[in-house]
């Protein structure tokens, strides 16, 4: 396979080849063919050509999910434009540094960040333009305008190596680092995506997770079209929407991300909980093999985990057709096409050489779907990048069997009394207690020495949660050093849309309401431990 010629134009056209009938999109009552789907593209490639949009062009979109964000978007692929997608929940300060930062051109946003972007207008003199998404005073109407186009796209020179897209990674670390992802990556996910999935032609995937996440653009628009399916796009995930949604459109696949089918499983048993069509649920973090056997056998489904990043979109992968390896994280992803390199991956210490099997390391990854690098940030990108591996910044070991097992991000690593306690692993446990829905676990400073070990708490509907009891929880199942010593009670968790925690958050101080229990003050047990 030449890889250089790997683009998202040529690959969706040539689906709309062969399926011009089918549908691609569904949307509420809505549904799109191929052929239809693929004309609103063409419109908005000429309207995006006939503001001044040219090739290597940074567009920010600040967007909720919509057919018109992906005809917007993927009418900017077709003429070599690349997307900025910003996360909808940010405010001036985080949105403004990635319309900075991106250099960004045009804008196409939702008529509620309207003001929002009069102030980035007035701050940022590189953006030219903003179009909104229906109607908004002071801003041209991107629907309007595009209809009246004609349905060609502009002929433009593409590569594989061309950018697509700029991902911005969570920021938890320091200033947002913009992900570069070039065409060949998202055509090489959406070929094997289905591969992975064992997608039948037709299938449908459920799309609940923001566009402006890496998944829903790599994964479901991709895989759908790499299936000759559809997609079955959700506003944002609702859990007392997804089955009716799922039902209603005859859904076979979905993605999850953080603990979105965890929720789902608490919510109280029905006589029509098997009642769809959905074969397999791909998500991470890996689901405890308890929850996650509880999931299959009441929902009739599999639940394959694996493990991929905005940096790549390949990585790991548990194979859906072998035995199930509990907690893991599967084994290299590959290619349908034996003649496209499949992943490697390694455990390596802090000198960079590959680690013993069974020993914990940095988990690093070779594959030929990997970002190109870090935009405008050459020093991470070479922190990140080294001779040819991406190092992921995150901590698991290899089992005998070639399988891998995540332990936690490096920096959410708790280091207690000397010992290094995975928060991963104290939340897994605190999210078992029948009362909760959810946990988050950080470290706090420690009167003595390293960290104390801190667990955020949400309940279910309806429940009480006890502080004490979950220390007793976790007391039973973990060793000493792995219990919390602090338990807080908050009503939600910090989150960004793509339902990942934002320990940060937590870190500062500033969340929940401050009144903590002390277990080491009222357990002389619980007191020795901290």
């Amino acid at each position: 396979m030449d890889l250089s010629r790997l683009t998202v134009r040529s690959f969706l056209e040539s689906a709309v080849e062969r399926n011009a009938d089918a549908p691609y999109l569904f949307w509420e009552d809505e549904v799109e063919t191929y052929e239809q789907f693929n004309a609103h593209v063409d419109r908005a490639a000429a309207f995006w050509h006939n503001v001044g949009v040219r090739k290597g062009d940074r567009v920010a979109f600040m967007a909720d999910n919509s057919p018109a964000f992906l005809h917007a978007w993927l009418g900017l692929a077709k003429i070599g434009a690349v997307l900025v997608a910003i996360n909808t929940g940010f405010k001036f300060a985080e949105a403004q540094y990635l319309v900075e930062h991106s250099e960004a051109r045009f804008a196409l946003i939702d008529p509620q960040h309207a003001e929002l972007f009069r102030r980035i207008e007035d701050a940022s003199p590189s953006l030219h333009s903003t179009f909104t998404i229906g109607a908004a005073e002071g801003y041209d109407d991107f629907l309007t305008s595009a209809a009246e186009m004609r349905a060609v796209a502009p002929s433009v020179d593409l590569v594989g190596d061309d950018l697509i897209s700029l991902i911005y990674t969570s920021g938890t670390t320091g200033r947002p680092k913009g992900v570069m992802q070039p065409h060949r990556n998202y055509v090489l996910t959406g070929q094997a995506y289905p591969h992975w999935m064992r997608m039948e032609r037709g299938d449908r995937i459920y799309a609940c997770l923001p566009l402006f996440h890496i998944n829903s653009q790599a994964y479901s628009t991709m895989g759908a079209i790499g299936a000759e399916g559809a997609m079955v796009l959700a506003p944002r995930f609702s859990a007392s929407r997804f089955w009716p949604d799922v039902r209603k459109h005859d859904v076979t696949v979905f993605n999850f991300i953080g603990a979105m089918t965890v929720i789902l499983s608490k919510k109280e048993p029905g006589p029509d909980d098997r009642d769809h069509r959905v074969r397999v649920a791909y998500g991470v973090p890996a689901l405890p093999h308890d929850v996650r056997t509880e999931v299959e056998r009441r929902f009739g489904l599999a639940c394959v985990s694996g493990f991929g990043m905005s940096e790549t979109t390949y990585g790991l992968l548990e194979p859906i057709d072998e035995p199930r390896h509990p907690d893991s994280m599967g084994v290299p992803r590959s290619h349908p096409d034996p003649s496209v390199p499949a992943t490697e991956a390694r455990i390596v210490g802090l000198d960079g050489q590959e680690l013993p099997r069974g020993e914990i390391g940095e988990l690093v990854l070779r594959n030929p779907a990997m970002m190109l690098g870090y935009f405008r940030e050459p020093e991470k990108t070479a922190e990140a990048l080294r001779d040819g591996w991406l190092y992921t910044g995150d901590s698991a070991w290899q089992a005998e069997d070639g399988y891998f097992y995540f332990v936690d991000r490096k920096k959410d690593i708790v280091r207690r009394r000397g010992e290094n306690v995975s928060s991963l692993e104290v939340e897994m446990i605190v999210n078992t207690h029948p009362d909760v829905q959810e946990s988050a676990v950080i470290g706090v400073p420690s009167e003595l020495t390293d960290e104390e070990l801190c667990v955020f708490v949400v309940a279910r509907d309806g429940r009480t949660v006890d502080p004490a009891a979950i220390v007793a929880w976790c007391d039973e199942q973990l060793a000493a050093f792995k219990v919390p010593r602090y338990v807080e009670l908050v009503e939600a968790l910090p989150k960004t849309p793509t339902a990942k925690i934002e320990k940060h958050r937590l870190r500062s101080g500033d969340y929940g309401a401050g009144s903590r229990y002390d277990a080491g003050a009222r357990s002389t047990k619980a007191g020795a431990r901290g």
